[in-house]
């Protein structure tokens, strides 16, 4: 099961005017939805569900929704926010099977920058994908989906297929092989470059004409 229980109870006021009230009670309101049931209002304990929230572990993942003696599998879909404050306002849970495959998105993370040579060259990673939405087990979520950038060469382009991911883990797009990042030359190294090659041509340019002078004033001072 999963690492995370979230307690929750049943609400009674729905709308803005019940979320309010439950907010002021120092809950957070919810909606439980999925499955062949019809969605329930709920509510959890503010503090107990930043807790959970701010492990990194909630959002996209198993976790389990704990009614009195009841439970169920859950996983989060959606948490809204005070603009403001940052104080969770809403949240939405879909129940689902353990066992069950499901669609989600997964966060790509992108490690051992240090050790690609690209970027002392100037290079820059250019994201295309900071997430993908994949079909995987519910008990078998992956926290995230991992790009190691070591030994990677200017002009890369980094797909799917260059990831390392469980076998059970399949990409919703599967007609292509998708693009995830690529390693360009940044717009101030192409400019250094530019400006180097100018330089060097210029000075290939006067080093070719040293000679020209030379012999036309050696050929001047025998006439």
């Amino acid at each position: 099961m999963a690492e995370i229980i979230l307690n929750v109870d049943v609400r009674d006021g729905v709308g803005t005017g019940g979320a309010r009230a439950t907010r002021r009670t120092g809950m957070v309101p919810g909606i439980l939805y999925g499955g062949d049931k019809a969605p329930v209002a709920i509510s959890v304990n503010e503090k107990d569900f930043r807790k959970s929230l701010y492990t990194g572990k909630l959002l996209g993942h198993l976790v389990t929704l704990k009614y009195g003696e009841e439970t169920q599998p859950v996983i989060a879909r959606d948490v809204q926010f005070d603009p403001v404050t940052d104080r969770p306002l809403h949240f939405d849970l879909m129940r689902v099977d353990e066992k069950q495959t499901i669609k989600i998105e997964i966060p790509v993370h992108f490690i051992n920058e240090d050790q690609c040579q690209a970027f002392r060259q100037g290079g820059s990673l250019e994201v295309v994908r900071h997430a993908v939405e994949v079909k995987v087990r519910a008990d078998h979520i992956p926290e995230d989906l991992i790009v190691d950038l070591a030994g990677h060469k200017l002009g890369d382009t980094i797909r799917w297929s260059d990831l390392k991911v469980p076998a059970d883990v399949e990409p919703t797009i599967g007609d292509r092989d998708f693009v995830i990042a690529s390693i360009k030359t940044s717009s101030a190294a192409k400019a250094a470059d530019e400006i180097e090659a100018a330089v060097a041509e210029e000075t290939s340019e006067v080093e070719a004409e040293v000679p020209a002078t030379e012999q036309a004033a050696e050929e001047a001072s025998e006439g």
